[in-house]
């Protein structure tokens, strides 16, 4: 049996094996019993998989966060392109296990970044540098250099948006390009902006676990990145010396109103430009990146989507003729 080709050129003639990271795993019940419901990616997307038969066994050969060999074929399902598996199990990733031998390799499974991690984190040391206020480049660079190994790595989100390695890095490079520029047509603070758009998703990194799946914290579930990031900006800024209570108060501010409304789980508010400016252009980069995902993940010969719950509409993938 052939080589599955990558998540993004499965069609629904697809058929073989590969390897995959699977990122969900739920056993669910349907008409003919349960069945194993499933989300297989590797570094170019992912695909919704089930298996209906041999659910007992296999449920027990892998666990979310793991490597997997999948056997099986791909079919469309309401239109939409799905995998149903044969046979599943954990990879044996040891350096002469006959999974390497076949060409497993971990960074081709895991989805990352378009762009290099290195690159990235050079470019956030640019942007941190460029901060002009003494008390806020101190605490932007206190913050990024404790959690390093961290920001390398950690996606922005578990799900909605750059919900893979290294989304949170570019999530918070493109806000603060995009804040500075808004902050200069507006007449706001650019330190503050930029300081904001560093800070404001800080909180994820205790909210979410992240190895090569990723899941809630206790405290991710129970208190929430955003008041997680508030307390890791209080702590860092009383920890700086003479830092500025207004100051403070602006940053926290920024941090807590950045979701832009209550409904949408900010506890305040914005009240000042920089906090209008942060979040507008958070909600901005967090829409274009589904955006740009649901097009790269459609695969029907329209020229539009399917519906796309989250954002409330279909959307225009480019004249087909």
């Amino acid at each position: 049996m052939n080589r599955l080709p990558t998540v993004s050129a499965l069609t629904a003639n697809s058929i073989g094996w590969g390897f995959f990271l699977c990122t969900d795993k739920s056993v669910r019940t349907g008409r003919g019993g349960d069945y194993l419901a499933l989300t297989l990616a590797d570094a170019t997307g992912e695909v919704v998989a089930r298996a209906f038969d041999n659910v007992d066994r296999l449920r027990g050969e892998f666990e979310v966060g793991e490597f997997v060999k999948v056997q099986g074929r791909a079919n469309l399902f309401n239109g939409r392109l799905q995998f149903l598996v044969e046979t599943i199990r954990r990879v044996m990733a040891g350096p002469d296990s006959q999974d390497r031998r076949e060409g497993f390799r971990e960074d081709a499974v895991v989805p990352s970044a378009p762009r290099p991690i290195d690159q990235m984190w050079s470019e956030l040391q640019q942007v941190v540098a460029a901060v002009r206020n003494p008390h806020l480049n101190a605490l932007v660079a206190r913050i990024v250099s404790e959690h390093e190994s961290a920001l390398r790595l950690w996606p922005a989100a578990r799900v909605v948006h750059h919900a893979y390695r290294g989304g949170f890095l570019e999530h918070v490079l493109t806000m603060a390009e995009a804040g500075r520029g808004l902050a200069v047509l507006y007449g706001a603070d650019t330190d503050l902006v930029v300081t904001g758009a560093i800070l404001h998703d800080i909180g994820k990194l205790q909210e979410l676990q992240y190895d090569t799946a990723t899941t809630y914290t206790r405290d991710g579930n129970m208190v929430g990145h955003i008041t997680l990031g508030s307390i890791m900006a209080h702590d860092a800024c009383r920890a700086i010396a003479g830092f500025p209570d207004t100051l403070r108060s602006q940053v926290l501010h920024l941090i807590g109103s950045h979701h832009g409304e209550r409904a949408l789980g900010s506890p305040v508010e914005p009240l000042s430009i920089e906090a209008f400016i942060l979040s507008a252009v958070d909600g901005l980069d967090a829409t274009i990146n589904q955006v740009r995902r649901a097009i790269r993940d459609d695969d029907s010969s329209s020229e539009f989507t399917g519906y796309q719950s989250r954002l409330g509409r279909v959307l225009w993938k480019g004249a087909t003729t």
